[in-house]
């Protein structure tokens, strides 16, 4: 009985293979953006990337490029360069916080464990990617723009200050 060989389909033999990245990310939004020049009209996208390790460090870009795929990549590069670190404390964030990034405005409360995530839109994906389990958030602006609300998100993680050590 001859070895039955297969072509294609797939990475089965294990060479190729990327090394896993330790971060996760998630594609916030996917935008075809416009600009006009004297021909007319030239198309773009652009990508809002969030990447969190679900330890603390959480980090947003943004990445225009012709194709999707080369805008998302773009965006993840970024938003590696753009990476904050948050103090957890236990599941939740150390103390109350609120911030403003352009129109969009938030307030991150910590909660007790068990009480899940209240968070929404943009500050929900931020706050799940940065590994926080127990918070409130509340948007306060009007904006519905995700890439200012996720900018806000972080403005108010990097304000955070360090739990002080008992002695």
């Amino acid at each position: 009985m001859a070895e039955q060989r297969t072509y294609g389909g797939g990475n089965r033999g294990g060479f190729n293979r990327q090394p896993q990245d330790e971060f996760k990310d998630k594609v916030l939004d996917l935008r075809r953006v416009t600009r006009v020049v004297a021909g007319g009209k030239r198309f773009r996208f652009r990508a809002t990337v969030v990447i969190g390790d679900s330890l603390g460090r959480v980090g947003v870009g943004v990445g225009k490029s012709i194709d999707v795929p080369a805008a998302i990549a773009k965006g993840r590069a970024a938003a590696k360069k753009n990476l904050i670190t948050v103090e957890l404390d236990k599941r939740s964030i150390v103390h109350e916080v609120e911030a403003k990034f352009s129109a969009a405005h938030i307030r991150l409360k910590p909660a007790s464990v068990g009480h899940g995530m209240r968070a929404g839109g943009a500050a929900r994906v931020v706050l799940s990617l940065c590994g926080i389990k127990d918070i409130t958030a509340k948007t306060l602006g009007r904006t519905p723009n995700k890439l200012t609300n996720a900018l806000a998100t972080i403005e108010a993680l990097s304000q955070l200050k360090p739990k002080k050590a008992k002695k």
